[in-house]
């Protein structure tokens, strides 16, 4: 017969590592890529970020997802939804830089964001847009803008896989931060 065993209880908590301010209310891709960008500023490698927002849209806060490479950044469900569930968030806004200086999303940032959709959207988080910040060049892409969020989020859940390009090209929108 086994002898009862010790478990470890364990508690999860969240400890704010410093304040962020801005003098904006971060309601538009403009508004959050100018309050992101200066955060990204001094990286020289892709970094990914999560504002966790409320059930009003409210940004509550800002948590560094994962720090990558140059031209590359590993990004798993796991890791970015956990500072919206210890939030209690509502909803995302995923936000990344390409340090290039190149807006363009790549297939790796299409296929990401219609993962992190489809897990949001079994979580009951809601993603509001991926934005990626083009180094300090001052444009920046939104996929929501783009209509990107919604197509690769059907592509993902119509066949179970993100097809690079759409069957049709559209132009995209990009955007310029006003300085």
């Amino acid at each position: 017969m086994e002898k009862n065993k010790e478990l470890e209880v364990v508690r999860v908590k969240m400890i704010t590592d410093k304040k962020l301010y801005s003098e904006y209310p971060l309601t538009s891709p403009e508004a959050v890529c100018k309050f992101v960008s200066k955060e990204l500023a001094d990286y020289d490698r892709e970094v990914m970020c999560v504002l966790n927002c409320s059930t009003k849209g409210q940004v509550l806060n800002m948590n560094v997802v994962s720090m990558g490479t140059i031209d590359a950044c590993l990004v798993t469900g796991r890791e970015l939804f956990k500072s919206a569930i210890l939030s209690n968030a509502a909803s995302v806004i995923l936000v990344h830089n390409h340090p290039s200086g190149d807006y363009h999303p790549s297939r790796e940032d299409k296929v990401i964001t219609a993962k992190i959709s489809a897990g949001g959207k079994l979580l009951g988080i809601d993603v509001v847009d991926h934005i990626i910040v083009a180094g300090n060049s001052g444009e920046y892409y939104s996929m929501r803008a783009n209509g990107d969020l919604n197509e690769l989020g059907e592509q993902l859940l119509k066949t179970g896989e993100v097809i690079a390009e759409p069957l049709v090209k559209k132009e995209h929108h990009v955007f310029r931060k006003s300085i």
